[in-house]
């Protein structure tokens, strides 16, 4: 029997459809595997949609740190994601970037999908937001997800332990409230983001020098 990898492509039938929750922080490399994942897939044959939300470049696109993008449909609030997928002729599978942004009923759909139309659904994004409290859809996606994968791409904190939790810096300062979603900008912006170690992240310790390890919008830094 051969073993199927978070990267084999199915053809649509060969067994039940899945949902698939992939997971880690800024940088770890999920809008990679993701572009990665719909590649093989399509040169099977099957047939996909893309799908982000609050995408590094601003845009409805899935674009990765090195250099890999593609054209995207963009997850608004108020998008059924039944009715844009069944009102194709044929969708074997399922992209889903920064899932952690959807609606907690967008992720329920993405389950209706798998278990009564069939369709492959691989989402990925943050499990936790700045103050590493898990947003509402990546709770659901482990609480439903036939599989949940933490990604295994070393991030390291400044310290040089294991990069965990993603720090919003406001001003040079480490934030502890706000809104659960601000964009943040790559460079020296007003907000940015962090990786940190659970150590930093709960003493508020950004290093020498808080330009160290800045990031982007929280999740759109996932490549």
């Amino acid at each position: 029997m051969t073993e199927l990898s978070a990267l084999s492509a199915v053809p649509s039938g060969a067994r039940d459809a899945v949902l698939k929750f992939y997971f880690g922080p800024m940088d770890c490399g999920k809008s990679t595997l993701a572009l990665q994942m719909n590649y093989n897939h399509g040169r099977q044959g099957r047939r996909g949609l893309v799908l982000t939300k609050h995408d590094r470049s601003g845009g409805p696109k899935v674009t990765s740190r090195i250099g890999l993008g593609l054209e995207a449909i963009e997850v608004e609030d108020s998008l059924d994601l039944v009715r844009l997928v069944t009102a194709h002729d044929r969708i074997d599978y399922l992209i889903c970037d920064e899932a952690c942004f959807y609606t907690v009923e967008q992720i329920e759909q993405l389950a209706d999908l798998v278990d009564s139309h069939g369709v492959d659904v691989y989402a990925f994004g943050l499990a936790s937001d700045f103050r590493s409290v898990m947003f509402p859809a990546a709770q659901r996606l482990f609480e439903l997800a036939d599989e949940v994968c933490r990604l295994q791409v070393e991030v390291l904190c400044w310290c040089g332990r294991p990069g965990q939790l993603n720090a919003r810096i406001v001003g040079g300062a480490m934030a502890r409230t706000g809104e659960q979603v601000v964009i943040g900008d790559t460079d020296d912006a007003p907000v940015r983001y962090q990786v940190l170690c659970r150590r930093h992240h709960r003493a508020g310790q950004l290093g020498e020098g808080t330009g160290m390890g800045a990031g982007t919008p929280e999740g759109g830094s996932a490549a």
